[in-house]
């Protein structure tokens, strides 16, 4: 599966599935085959987001730090930062124009 996140304030944001649930789930939604975060919704989005996205980069500072030092990171080789920063966008974007973001729909 797909995931096309779409706003009337911007352009569609397009993930795989692993990385859209990813995104889901760090905001705190089901991943689902469709939903939407509404205007209202957005705000404690980013803040999860933005939360997560320290969390990674502080568990890749220690990998780099302790090269022996295994530590889990969720995901990929892609820093998080890299890959939610066009969802963080669409996120903004909808929010300064009062549209909620939709997905599946």
């Amino acid at each position: 599966m797909i995931y096309k996140f779409k706003s009337q304030a911007d352009a569609d944001v397009i993930m795989l599935q692993a990385n859209g649930d990813q995104m889901l789930a760090i905001i705190g939604k089901e991943p689902s085959a469709q939903g939407i975060i509404t205007v209202a919704q957005i705000p404690a989005a980013i803040a999860a987001l933005e939360a997560a996205i320290e969390v990674h980069e502080a568990a890749e500072a220690k990998r780099r730090e302790n090269p022996g030092l295994v530590v889990e990171v969720e995901g990929d080789s892609v820093m998080l930062r890299h890959r939610a920063a066009p969802f963080i966008d669409l996120l903004r974007t909808s929010a300064q124009a009062g549209k909620d973001v939709v997905w599946g729909v």
